[in-house]
């Protein structure tokens, strides 16, 4: 077996992370990059450079970082790595619209530069309350930290939500690309970090037995679910001005659907990736209100009781309006008119307190032309599926038919499975160490470009204004441990057609 070629590590530089006292920094960026440094991808010349309010010494906030990745990390912890990793640590704190801030910045760069090698290449990562963005870019550039000069690059990575309607997706594109320029704006969408989100490409564009099939001629539907099975977790005052369509289907889901549906790129090359996703979420039909309401179904849930635990409903949770018509689970179908697709229907649907978590990619494919086997099946006729599971379980399954072994034709359903146990014993990952290594080395592939999130909103638009007009009045309309609102069944069985999940668990 030829053995893949080692990827290089990245070259010298700074991360600096706006936030650094947040959870995620904790939960995923500092183990993401200590998974980095064990798999040799992270520059020998690096440094961590932590931005927040809090007074902070360089000591304290390493040791809250190593007790941190003790506990949180996705795997053990070497004393002489994270001993070289831990001197290249520093923490410079401060407000993010306070220029001084930005000044004592400046000096810990140009520190870090002289002292750790870092040859002027910077990662600025703005893990903070998007109301931020803008500010921070803003005196990022007025201090002249995002200014590339003698082939030094500059790279700010920034974390949805990008804007909450098309307007103020818009309006914070306009003030970043004021600041920044296009190449230096790197938009991070975690779910993409997955192994199978990436396998996605290498499975249809790298086997020639399945990119000649993927299309109307022989692709019935497609679905996507995307559920959890915990509830809004402290983030009622978050979820009541996003919901779950703003929250998860309208970017992670739009972006895995631009994936899955493009057409073939001339190229690996980041931008040739790029355009084909703007064009596939330029191909989503503009609904009218009608067809908006027709096609969508909002739920909200309500109380339940899973394991013997009874659930809150929605409007019980904290920071939570008692009267709240915010959507907790959303369903919707999509059609994408273009060549490959006409016809095809799109089901997505995501949802909160559903009985499991899961994300899940489904293909049904049509049914042969003359059922010869219809009187010799021992369980009911199944047309074949293309199943991508992204998390928890990470792998990909297809469903076929065939013969039971035995003296007459009886037939039944089986599955061909692949998972990542088949490559040996991997290293648990966060799903953050590809982009942030991508980053690194520059490779926009994974990464929204700002047409990509405009086109996304334009085709969201039509169905958020939809629900604007038309407010729901049976909230809350599922309980809690159920897998959403009957009206979701309904949507997809109106088509003869029924949810993957529904059906096999």
């Amino acid at each position: 077996m030829d053995a893949c070629p080692i990827p290089q590590a990245a070259e010298p530089c700074a991360l600096v992370i706006f936030g650094a006292s947040g959870d995620l920094t904790k939960r995923k960026l500092v183990p993401s990059l200590y998974n980095l440094a064990s798999y040799h991808l992270l520059p020998a010349d690096f440094s961590i450079i932590g931005v927040a309010r809090r007074p902070l010494t360089d000591e304290v906030f390493r040791d809250q970082l190593g007790k941190d990745l003790a506990e949180l990390g996705t795997q053990p912890v070497d004393p002489n790595l994270w001993g070289r990793f831990r001197g290249r640590i520093s923490y410079c704190g401060g407000n993010f619209d306070d220029p001084a801030t930005y000044k004592k910045l400046a000096e810990a760069l140009a520190e870090s530069e002289k002292n750790l090698k870092t040859s002027g290449n910077v990662v600025f990562y703005l893990s903070v309350q998007p109301d931020y963005f803008a500010t921070i870019a803003r005196q990022l550039s007025e201090a002249g930290l995002v200014a590339e000069e003698n082939g030094r690059w500059r790279r700010v990575i920034i974390e949805k939500p990008f804007g909450h309607d098309l307007a103020s997706a818009r309006e914070l594109n306009a003030k970043l690309t004021s600041v920044l320029q296009e190449h230096q704006i790197y938009r991070i969408d975690h779910y993409l970090g997955k192994e199978t989100a990436q396998n996605l490409l290498v499975f249809r564009l790298g086997n020639a037995i399945f990119e000649p099939i993927w299309n109307r001629r022989y692709i019935d539907h497609v679905q996507l679910t995307v559920a959890e099975s915990i509830g809004v977790e402290g983030r009622g005052a978050f979820y009541e001005t996003a919901g779950a369509f703003r929250d998860v289907m309208q970017n992670h889901m739009f972006m895995l659907l631009a994936l899955i549906a493009m057409e073939p790129p001339t190229s690996l090359e980041g931008e040739a990736i790029r355009n084909e996703k703007v064009k596939l979420l330029r191909s989503i039909r503009r609904t009218t209100p009608e067809e908006a309401l027709w096609n969508t179904v909002r739920g909200q849930y309500g109380e339940g009781v899973v394991g013997g635990k009874k659930l809150t409903a929605y409007r019980q949770e904290p920071n939570v309006n008692p009267d709240s018509r915010v959507e907790t689970f959303a369903a919707i179908k999509l059609m994408i008119e273009n060549w490959r697709w006409a016809g095809v229907p799109f089901y997505l649907r995501s949802g909160k307190r559903l009985p499991r978590r899961t994300t899940q990619i489904v293909f049904r494919f049509k049914t042969p032309p003359l059922s010869l086997f219809a009187t010799n099946e021992a369980d009911p006729i199944a047309p074949n599926y293309l199943i991508f599971s992204i998390q928890p379980e990470e792998g990909i399954t297809i469903q076929v038919r065939a013969k039971i072994p035995g003296p007459t034709i009886c037939t039944r359903s089986v599955r061909l499975e692949f998972d990542y146990d088949q490559f040996g014993d991997l290293q648990p990952t966060t799903g953050y160490e590809k982009l942030l290594y991508d980053c690194m080395v520059g490779d926009t592939s994974l990464f929204h470009r700002s047409d990509m999130v405009e086109a996304a909103w334009e085709a969201a638009s039509p169905i958020l204004e939809a629900w604007n007009n038309n407010p729901v009045e049976d909230f809350p309309n599922y309980a809690s441990g159920t897998w959403g609102p009957e009206a979701a069944t309904k949507l997809i069985e109106r088509d003869n057609h029924h949810w993957w999940s529904a059906e096999n668990h």
